[in-house]
């Protein structure tokens, strides 16, 4: 279990903590992953903030019913990657510790609940080059390394 950091943690800058727990979901055939682009174009793993009285696992379901319409079988931790950077939309710079996970199935169980985010399913390593944040591909990275283990 690897602790990733990405970005630059300025000194003298005072970060506000957000804390996500994203997850990394491929399709049946493992060669695409779902991303979710958010209204200002940038596109993520699907997740969220951990919103107070939430663990990991309920914070994740909450996101992936409300960005995606989807149950999910929830399956390895991955880790945590840390990324600090600033927002220009919100004008705050963050400390974003993102815990990410592994789907190993999901239903589609309605509509997202939230119909502002745009969702498309990439091949891998384009995924990996939408996506905006480090710790995001970092993410990809780790599921790919072990599908990669469960293949050889």
């Amino acid at each position: 279990m690897s602790n990733a950091v990405f970005g630059e943690k300025k000194a003298g800058v005072t970060y506000k903590n957000r804390y996500g727990v994203y997850a990394v979901i491929p399709d049946e055939s493992l060669t695409k992953i779902i991303l979710v682009q958010a209204p200002n174009g940038a596109w993520f793993l699907p997740g969220g903030e951990i919103e107070e009285g939430e663990n990991h696992l309920i914070a994740l379901e909450r996101e992936l019913l409300e960005e995606l319409g989807f149950t999910a079988q929830i399956g390895d931790y991955y880790g945590q990657a840390d990324e600090y950077f600033y927002s220009s939309h919100r004008d705050t710079y963050f400390y974003n510790p993102a815990y990410i996970y592994q789907v190993t199935s999901y239903h589609q169980v309605g509509l997202p609940l939230e119909d502002f985010n745009h969702i498309a399913w990439f091949p891998i390593e384009e995924a990996i080059a939408q996506l905006k944040r480090g710790s995001h591909k970092w993410g990809i990275e780790q599921w790919k390394n072990q599908v990669k283990t469960v293949k050889d």
